[in-house]
């Protein structure tokens, strides 16, 4: 069951004081799996940067960018971003992170679900991938639940905040298997 109270938005509607929150709120959640982005938006000038930085990648498409927002708060509590984008072979990741209050609301999913199918549809993508820390068993669990394949471990592919170097899990989904499963 979906969390009832979420509206998803795009970049343009989004404050840099409300993501710097739900940044700052959540530094400890997601230290292991954000590091760039928590590197960008370590201050609110930081964090007016890289909201503009990823308003020009959308603009450009060259990335895409979601955000949940609690209707009854108004508050923002997940993100997602969609990145690395080939279009040589139509193929892009996703990444995000929900509020460590808001965990296991099906928040993830619905978001998850959404973008799938502006990437297969809109986008005209042939593949969506994940990436994922091999600890993090929430976000694999989201992509098996979207029909996503584990193609393999990828070795010492993420820097962690840490500065080590880490295998990632690596889940990918084809558009023939998406169709097969939309309907």
């Amino acid at each position: 069951m979906y969390f009832t109270d979420l509206k998803i938005e795009t970049i343009d509607s989004i404050l840099p004081e409300e993501f710097y929150k739900l940044i700052d709120k959540n530094r400890a959640h997601i230290e292991k799996t954000f590091p760039v982005t928590l590197a960008n938006c370590s201050d609110f000038d930081k964090t007016k940067h890289f909201i503009a930085v990823n308003q020009d990648k959308e603009n450009n498409k060259e990335g895409y960018f979601f955000y949940a927002r609690n209707t009854k708060t108004n508050a923002l509590i997940g993100y997602l971003c969609v990145k690395s984008i080939d279009n040589r072979i139509s193929k892009c990741e996703l990444g995000y992170f929900i509020d460590k209050d808001f965990e296991g609301k099906g928040i993830t999913s619905k978001i998850v679900s959404e973008t799938l199918a502006f990437c297969f549809h809109t986008l005209k993508m042939n593949k969506v991938f994940i990436c994922t820390s091999k600890i993090n068993i929430a976000s694999q669990q989201v992509a098996l639940k979207h029909h996503f394949k584990q193609e393999g471990i990828l070795r010492e592919e993420f820097k962690s905040s840490e500065g080590t170097l880490e295998d990632i899990v690596y889940f990918g989904l084809l558009k023939s298997e998406y169709i097969t499963h939309e309907r």
